[in-house]
């Protein structure tokens, strides 16, 4: 997608999308980061929302109604009590209810291309990882956008029984162009896990430009299906998972580890 400051024209857009993968077949969907509202930082605060506000009570409506596990990207959460809001991912199973509440555990502080991001001047961290399952049991790992760039996160995901990795996002067009792939594919790679990303496109107001290119990528690093850089799709893949289990077994990484040996480093001599 390409959300913009509407709340209501973006939900509008959502659910075409949502309903489109669903038609398709698609069981499992994602949303973008800050699909809800996006834009400058006050934009996005402006569209923050309860988690029994209209973005997630259409959620839980439309996952119950398709029946499908719907993980609604990222919305800019309104959390009682405090001045800064929460970037939080939510994921809604097939009953209509929610299954998991995931809050992003790091926030964009960087400048990129002359643009300073300052996301913790307005949001607060997450303070934990989630994991969740689909309706069949499938382990799904959470996070957003900048968190990409933290493979502990992962790591630790995918030993807690992680099997899909998600990674809702608005990764600025500079980065897009150099690292997007390439962490999502080292991601897969090293959980041996599929990653399903999902990415803003294009200019949300201007000056303000996300890359697009939304992916899957498969437990070996392969890139199974690609929207592209500047218009709204719907990525369809299947996630073949005794090929994970397969990729699991003939090279297993993951019981290679060897954690004891992780916790400090010796001095040289």
């Amino acid at each position: 997608m390409c959300s913009t400051p509407d709340p209501d024209a973006n939900l509008q857009r959502a659910d075409a999308l949502v309903r489109r993968a669903a038609a398709d077949g698609a069981g499992l969907v994602l949303l973008p980061e800050k699909w809800t509202a996006y834009g400058a930082p006050e934009d996005i605060a402006a569209g923050a929302q309860l988690l029994d506000g209209p973005a997630i009570t259409w959620a839980r409506a439309l996952a119950a109604e398709l029946s499908i596990d719907l993980v609604a990207g990222s919305v800019a959460e309104a959390v009682p009590g405090q001045e800064r809001t929460a970037n939080t991912s939510v994921h809604v199973g097939p009953d209509g209810e929610i299954h998991a509440t995931y809050r992003k555990l790091h926030l964009f502080d960087v400048t990129i291309d002359g643009r300073r991001y300052a996301e913790s001047e307005r949001e607060q961290p997450g303070e934990a990882m989630v994991l969740s399952h689909t309706a069949d049991g499938v382990g799904l790992g959470l996070s957003v956008c900048y968190d990409l760039r933290f493979p502990e996160l992962y790591r630790s995901l995918a030993l807690a029984g992680a099997r899909v990795l998600l990674v809702p996002a608005a990764f600025t067009w500079a980065t897009t162009l150099q690292h997007w792939e390439v962490l999502l594919r080292a991601r897969a790679i090293e959980e041996q896990c599929f990653v399903i990303a999902a990415n803003q496109h294009s200019e949300a107001v201007p000056g303000l430009r996300t890359g697009g290119h939304s992916m899957v990528v498969d437990p070996w690093g392969v890139v199974i299906a690609r929207a592209p850089a500047d218009t709204d799709a719907v990525v369809l893949a299947d996630l073949d998972l005794d090929r994970l289990e397969h990729v699991r077994a003939t090279l297993p990484s993951l019981q290679h580890r060897r954690p004891e040996a992780y916790a400090r480093p010796v001095e040289g001599t």
